[in-house]
């Protein structure tokens, strides 16, 4: 049994979170990086990394309590649908010391994004598929938003997850185009409207003036702060 005494001494490592931020932003599924800072004794001078910082144990309850308040410093949003995704840790990834992030992601509709700029760090939209050549993100960022970007499309398949990406109302024609935006690959119509319905995790909003002939209906989420499962993934587009 370890001494209080001898955990007092044990040096401690640093402890931050970061979240993936993603949203679908001129027809492609994006993410929020931010530059980081310039200076001698700044590690990673320069480099896009992703949005987070130190736990402040006066302020933050939890982790994810943590997680939100970066979030809302870096987008205005309070409360986006959030997800832990896992930790990372180890002497190396961080030239100022032994350390270890818990990272989150979130999905959230680009125009109810307001980007803050704080001092010395400036936030921009990136496409996953055009992350800036030859500029490789801070610290292991890069393994981190390739495992958020896996995560994200392997739930995507059999969860209403992509509906957060949109703002609302919405109609079920947008809504699919999103699902084929994040999936990377079309999806079949008709079986998609059927499923989407049955689901259960949308309500009528009326019919909206999407520039066509006849007027389609929108939709809203019942519930923005969890995702529906569905039986099966959704099926490819025949060809």
């Amino acid at each position: 049994m370890i001494a209080t005494r001898d955990i007092q001494e044990m040096e401690r490592p640093l402890t931050t979170v970061d979240v993936v931020i993603f949203t679908v932003l001129d027809g492609q599924l994006q993410v929020l990086l931010v530059r980081r800072p310039d200076g001698p004794e700044e590690p990673f001078p320069n480099a896009w990394a992703l949005p987070g910082g130190f736990v402040d144990v006066r302020r933050d309850d939890s982790l994810e309590s943590c997680a939100r308040r970066k979030l809302l410093a870096k987008t205005g949003v309070s409360s986006p649908y959030l997800e832990q995704l896992g930790s990372w840790g180890g002497r190396a990834r961080d030239p100022r010391g032994w350390s270890a992030t818990h990272a989150y992601f979130a999905l959230l509709p680009a125009d109810c994004v307001q980007l803050k700029q704080e001092e010395g760090k400036f936030a921009q939209w990136h496409p996953v598929n055009e992350l800036p050549p030859g500029q490789p993100l801070a610290f292991d960022h890069a393994g981190i938003l390739q495992a958020a970007l896996e995560r994200l499309r392997s739930k995507v398949e059999y969860t209403s997850l992509p509906a957060f990406l949109l703002p609302e109302p919405f109609t079920l024609p947008q809504l699919q185009k999103v699902y084929e935006i994040v999936l990377g690959r079309p999806v079949d119509k008709s079986g998609f409207r059927t499923r989407a319905l049955a689901a259960g995790f949308l309500d009528e909003q009326g019919l909206l003036d999407v520039g066509s002939p006849r007027p389609a209906m929108g939709y809203r989420l019942k519930d923005r702060a969890a995702a529906v499962y569905f039986p099966r993934p959704f099926s490819p587009r025949s060809s």
